[in-house]
């Protein structure tokens, strides 16, 4: 085996053990280059960050708003000649703000660390600034292991020892729209995608699922975002959903009632996905039995590290798992992607939503989820 080659999968062994809690020295080749490196020496990771408001190519409409922009911050973590790159995405009703993510990123210290792979460490750390901010920690989290891969020089899907050939199809979003404007959304994106996801949740339900059927037969799945009243009414308007060619529903009904939820959940023919009901790995118990499966982003859990938790523990309970996203550039949506292997199924169309990407990453191919072959989330900026 040659020297550099060795050197790389040291390296990739080492930090397996450390992310594990199970060393603290590593020793190994950074990135594609041929310079090797010594973890724990004088070099300091410095954090960066400025706001980037999100352009949406159509105005987007769910059942309790409508939104033509999304505001964003944009952050990197520099350590050794090295960019991580990280991206807090804020929509509405996560209660969070240009202001408020800078205000904390501005507490956040990387410079008390010696490097940048205690991630355990520096990530417990983060989220202890602060009881909320999850999309600020979640921009951290995915500029830091953006970083620690390309150390590595190895892309997070294969350092969680994952398939990138098991990455299912991600979902395209018609969002609640006039009958002419959902019928010109369905015939710009039916040929590009295996499976749509319809916004669901108002009084126009059933005129969306009959628009969109007039112009494709693909699968569908639909999001309430909270939106049904009445569990009854709900559960005869799946039944009719499913003989519409539906597969999947989430979030039916508001998080509070949680009763509701799971005598819908008991009693629906397709599998009910939570949502808006669960944001962190510790509210997984108070759901469990309530859904069948959740669906995890990286805005509301804080970033990669609590979303393989988080999978890991549904899978543990037999609840089934998504992967979803905000309206975001192709850096977070890429940065979930690397767990898209373990997904039942993917909404990760975040970044086909907007005009003004800053990333190239992950690529949606015949409706499949395509993880590139490059270290860290796999983006290269623009």
């Amino acid at each position: 085996m040659r020297r550099r080659e060795f050197l790389r999968d040291a390296a990739v062994g080492a930090a397996a053990m450390a992310l594990a809690g199970c060393g603290q020295g590593i020793a190994g080749r950074a990135g594609k280059g041929p310079k090797a490196y010594k973890v724990g020496g004088k070099e300091r990771m410095k954090l960066s960050f400025y706001p980037y408001e999100l352009e949406l190519r159509h105005v987007f409409t769910v059942a309790s708003y409508s939104r033509k922009t999304t505001p964003g911050v944009q952050v990197t973590i520099d350590y050794d000649g090295f960019t991580g790159y990280g991206e807090a995405s804020m929509p509405p009703y996560l209660g969070q703000t240009v202001e408020s993510v800078t205000s904390f990123l501005a507490k956040v210290d990387l410079g008390q660390f010696p490097d940048p792979f205690m991630m355990e460490d520096i990530l417990a750390y983060v989220d202890s600034l602060s009881p909320g901010d999850s999309a600020a920690k979640a921009a951290v989290d995915i500029a830091l292991h953006d970083l620690v891969g390309k150390l590595l020089g190895q892309p997070w899907y294969r350092i969680w020892g994952l398939d990138p050939s098991k990455a299912p199809s991600t979902t395209f979003t018609i969002g609640i729209d006039t009958p002419e404007v959902v019928r010109e959304k369905t015939l710009e994106c039916a040929g590009r995608f295996n499976i749509l996801k319809v916004k669901v949740g108002l009084d126009t339900d059933e005129e969306m699922i009959r628009t969109i059927r007039s112009v494709t037969g693909l699968p569908l799945a639909v999001d309430a975002n909270q939106g049904w009243k009445d569990r009854e009414k709900a559960l005869d308007e799946i039944f009719w959903l499913k003989e519409q060619g539906v597969v999947m529903v989430e979030q039916p009904m508001a998080r509070e009632r949680l009763d509701d939820n799971a005598w819908l959940t008991e009693h629906s023919p397709l599998p009910v996905y939570a949502d808006e009901a669960i944001q962190r790995l510790a509210d997984l118990p108070s759901i469990k039995g309530a859904y069948s499966g959740i669906n995890i982003k990286l805005m509301k859990c804080t970033g990669m590290r609590e979303a393989w938790k988080m999978a890991a523990y549904a899978r543990a309970e037999g609840m089934k798992v998504m992967l979803g996203c905000m309206t975001e550039t192709s850096c977070a949506v890429s940065a979930a992607a690397q767990l898209s292997p373990i997904a039942d199924f993917a909404d990760l169309d975040g970044n086909l939503l907007i005009s003004n990407d800053l990333f190239t990453g992950m690529t949606v191919k015949k409706g499949l989820i395509t993880l590139p072959d490059r270290p860290g989330i796999g983006i290269i900026k623009k």
